[in-house]
């Protein structure tokens, strides 16, 4: 299944700067409907407005982080199915167990490019 260049994309950071490069990297790989949200409670407020084809989260933010957004999402019946992307500056073990048993579609590392993107994107697709 080719990914729906298309969808609505959440891009949830805390940091401007890092919303705008994903959301560069996003255009260039051609995703025209891209939201952003400051931290986890915003952008759970934005997914139960608008159904989002894909959520691409930052790890470490106030108040809620991406990890507890994740939870939450998994946790509502309607965003359960959202597939999930987890952005983080830490390549800890225990935080990408923890990020899967919590039901994230796949991890990136920073610093990323447009290529690494599209991959994980790619994946979470089953390109």
């Amino acid at each position: 299944m080719a990914v729906d260049l298309s969808m609505p994309v959440l891009v949830v950071d805390d940091y401007k700067t890092m919303i705008r490069i994903i959301r560069n990297l996003l255009k260039q790989l051609g995703f025209t409907d891209v939201d952003d949200a400051a931290d986890g409670q915003e952008a759970f407020a934005k997914l139960q407005q608008k159904r989002y084809g894909l959520v691409i989260s930052d790890w470490n933010m106030e108040p809620m982080t991406g990890y507890e957004l994740l939870k939450e999402v998994r946790a509502n019946d309607s965003l359960s199915r959202t597939p999930f992307i987890m952005v983080t500056a830490e390549s800890k073990t225990e935080n990408v167990i923890a990020a899967k048993k919590a039901g994230v579609n796949n991890y990136i590392v920073k610093p990323f490019n447009a290529a690494t993107l599209k991959a994980k994107i790619d994946a979470v697709f089953g390109e």
